[in-house]
């Protein structure tokens, strides 16, 4: 990759559309040529741009580049049309708000989505986006065109944080769609104040999609390299909590171990992938998940 995505994250560049758009290309773009060098992808992790030639294909989407190149016949991957609905489903409650250095928890969301959603459409796949807390605060369908991926990048940006998760999300019909292969991920900090979040998880799940939840927290919350006496704030109650940073450090790490090894636990009994991203750590492993979950459906 010739530019890092780290260099890019600027509040000035991640809150424009072509800022944003310009990440996610960075981030994508980096990964594949990554693939493209190398020899052993791993089980299940072939990967191309391109697929071979099949009889009864449209003529009109082979890439006469490549055939010159090559001698073989090829079909852009990106052209072909969309074999999988990729719906995003992101945590918008207050504790999204998270915020270390310049950046927050919601910016990371940010450039997650727009990322997977730009690997989804060189894919050739529909994405779309749903925006929850305690009110829906985007809706977008999915569909597969670049205008399409430019408005789901605009609505994106437009999300605030607010409130706490809605206790009546898991009656949400509209978030699936019956009779076709959905991808789904649901982006959040898995901050609940009894299981919400893990009850709405466990529905979202079907005999014919594959879900994978990307859990966001920061490089504070993880390490916990706090100094003295410190104020923590509940960023949808408002309740604080003074410790002494030295004597929570170590019960606070444990419960923190215990809590993601029972996550974990719950979502792999019901088929569903965790994946922990801590705020400014490289993309590609998120890109991986993509890809295998997205193999499992076709």
């Amino acid at each position: 990759m010739q530019t890092n995505y780290q260099e890019l994250l600027k509040p000035e560049i991640l809150h424009e559309v072509s800022g944003l758009s310009l990440i996610a290309r960075v981030v994508v773009d980096g990964y594949l040529q990554g693939l493209n060098r190398s020899k052993s992808l791993g089980s299940g992790m072939e990967f191309s741009q391109y697929r071979g030639y099949e009889p009864g294909d449209d003529l009109r989407l082979l890439d006469w580049k490549m055939l010159a190149r090559s001698g073989r016949y090829y079909i852009k991957q990106s052209e072909i049309e969309s074999q999988v609905s990729v719906k995003f489903i992101l945590d918008a409650s207050n504790s999204m708000a998270h915020r270390e250095g310049e950046l927050t928890k919601m910016d990371y969301a940010r450039i997650l989505i727009a990322s997977l959603s730009y690997l989804a459409h060189q894919q050739g796949d529909e994405v779309g986006l749903f925006a929850l807390s305690e009110k829906n605060l985007a809706t977008i369908y999915p569909k597969a065109s670049i205008q399409h991926f430019n408005r789901l990048l605009q609505e994106l940006l437009t999300v605030e944080t607010t409130g706490t998760w809605p206790m009546s999300a898991t009656s949400n019909e509209r978030l699936h769609e019956r009779g076709r292969k959905e991808l789904i991920f649901f982006i959040t900090d898995m901050y609940e104040h009894s299981d919400e979040l893990s009850a709405f998880i466990k529905a979202l799940k079907t005999s014919q999609n594959e879900v994978a939840v990307l859990q966001i927290m920061g490089q504070d919350e993880v390490n916990f390299d706090y100094k003295g006496t410190v104020t923590f704030e509940d960023l949808e109650t408002g309740s604080k909590l003074k410790v002494s940073a030295k004597e929570a450090k170590k019960h606070y790490l444990e419960t923190l171990q215990n809590k993601l090894k029972q996550t974990e636990e719950l979502l792999l009994n019901q088929g569903i992938s965790l994946q922990v991203f801590t705020m400014g750590e490289p993309l590609g492993e998120t890109l991986n998940l993509f890809l295998k979950k997205r193999i499992n459906l076709v």
